[in-house]
């Protein structure tokens, strides 16, 4: 009696699984059949030619090659409001089929605190790819100047190049002002950074608020290697291994309610160049698009793509980001209001 009943169960088990296996099998060369001689659109929240263009131009090349079907990827530039225009576009306006996904700014992430009446969109409604890289920023000051540490910077005013009253080359320096005292004054009207880092060359300027680290360690080696820069703080939630003894910021946080914030602020840089889908595509496709971008982001070609090209990633699978945007969809109003005092154009 009991081997029947064993022998009974595994046939059962086994039916089981055929049954399903089918079910898998369709569900794939659905994606497939829907992605065959389709094109992928990849929005852009920034503008040709910058750090975010040339990430989502590396994804193009490569991201389609892991999705069934190997559709066809093109970019599209959609630049304004750091990244607001093209978020709302994205959620509102673009086709919700799987063809369209987006590389957004970080500071899309605040948005809803720092920009409440430009957001058409829920972040936690949206379809969440993963993240191309996280970003440790820096403050630094070119050496002729007379800045050598970040409390000096808090002793006297220090003129820093700005690209945008949204971007981090100015909301970073006014976040400092408002949390640790510094005393920057944002020269803005900059196109974009390189814009700014020439300034500071010609002397227009002091310093940079906020630059990216692997963007001076990339594009500007010569600074570091000839020591035409001081590097006087660091925006980042750890210490980089090749910066030991540049203080964070949050070392100068004392405030609970302002740690808070600054907490906040550095969760945008953790997830700095999230990949995103409009709400409701079918799962399906989705979970497609998820597992192409986990097997790129370790891809070896892509890899050495980047590397030839001076992108630096740190990239990360949608679980990664998914946290981040809990953090802010939980975030109490008074703190997402601290943040938004603290970066205030109108400081």
């Amino acid at each position: 009696m009991k081997k029947w009943y064993k022998n009974t169960n595994a046939k059962l088990v086994l039916f089981a699984a055929l049954l399903t296996f089918p079910l898998h099998a369709a569900r794939a060369d659905a994606v497939e059949d829907f992605y065959t001689g389709k094109t992928m659109t990849i929005i852009v929240g920034a503008d040709a030619g910058g750090g975010y263009d040339a990430q989502a131009r590396l994804m193009s090349r490569h991201l389609g090659r892991f999705i069934p079907g190997h559709p066809t990827m093109i970019v599209q530039n959609m630049p304004g409001a750091g990244s607001l225009l093209a978020a709302n576009n994205l959620y509102n306006i673009a086709p919700r089929d799987g063809t369209f996904i987006g590389l957004m700014q970080r500071g899309v992430l605040s948005s809803k605190f720092t920009n409440p009446q430009g957001v058409r969109f829920d972040l936690v409604k949206f379809n969440w790819v993963g993240n191309l890289s996280a970003e440790t920023a820096v403050v630094l000051t070119w050496a002729t100047t007379p800045f050598k540490t970040i409390e000096d910077a808090m002793k006297q005013e220090m003129a820093v190049g700005g690209t945008g009253p949204t971007i981090d080359t100015e909301t970073t320096p006014r976040m400092l002002n408002a949390l640790i005292g510094t005393k920057f004054k944002i020269i803005s009207g900059y196109p974009g950074t390189t814009d700014a880092v020439l300034a500071m060359e010609r002397g227009e300027v002091q310093g940079m608020g906020d630059w990216s680290w692997s963007n001076v360690k990339t594009r500007r080696p010569d600074y570091l290697r000839d020591h035409k820069v001081r590097v006087l703080l660091q925006v980042a939630t750890q210490k980089l291994p090749d910066l030991p003894d540049v203080p964070l910021a949050m070392d100068f946080v004392k405030d609970p309610t302002d740690r808070k914030v600054m907490e906040l602020f550095l969760a945008q840089k953790s997830a700095a160049r999230p990949v995103v889908a409009p709400p409701q595509v079918p799962a399906d496709r989705m979970a497609a698009i998820r597992t192409a971008f986990e097997k790129m982001i370790v891809d070896p070609v892509f890899l050495k793509d980047a590397a030839s090209q001076k992108i630096e990633l740190d990239p990360s699978p949608a679980a990664d980001i998914e946290k981040v945007i809990t953090l802010f969809a939980n975030t109490p109003d008074d703190i997402g209001k601290r943040l938004k005092d603290a970066i205030d154009p109108k400081r």
